[in-house]
């Protein structure tokens, strides 16, 4: 059984910063494609960024480019989303997904999820 913990949201002014983690639990395959996706209300769950099995490469998407990045530190089993000049439009709750297979930007790529955190940016 895996399980992905997520935390590091809540609430920021528009143009701050906030660091998102995703631990990994159980797991039993390694490594692994991670990534994360938000949705916002009303709206459907959307790719943000990912990151492969080694860390040697991140996706993501336009949204989020240059004010994102992702990473991983495979020592504890954790993946990290750092968000920079944060806007009012990156509010949604964010989920951090485990894959098995190649590292995807779509949400079949993704076999395990967590529960979500919510991120909300005030102008």
């Amino acid at each position: 059984q895996v399980q992905l913990v997520e935390s590091g949201g809540g609430l920021v002014q528009a143009g701050g910063s906030l660091r998102l983690s995703c631990v990994v639990i159980g797991r039993t395959f390694s490594p692994y494609p991670v990534g994360w996706f938000r949705q916002s209300s009303g709206k459907e769950r959307e790719f943000v960024a990912a990151i492969n099995r080694s860390g040697s490469n991140t996706f993501y998407s336009d949204s989020v480019k240059g004010r994102f990045s992702i990473s991983r530190d495979k020592t504890k089993d954790t993946v990290y989303l750092q968000m920079n000049s944060l806007k009012p439009e990156d509010t949604a709750v964010y989920y951090c997904a485990v894959g098995t297979g190649v590292t995807g930007t779509t949400q079949n790529a993704y076999s395990y999820w967590g529960q979500g955190i919510q991120v909300t940016v005030n102008s």
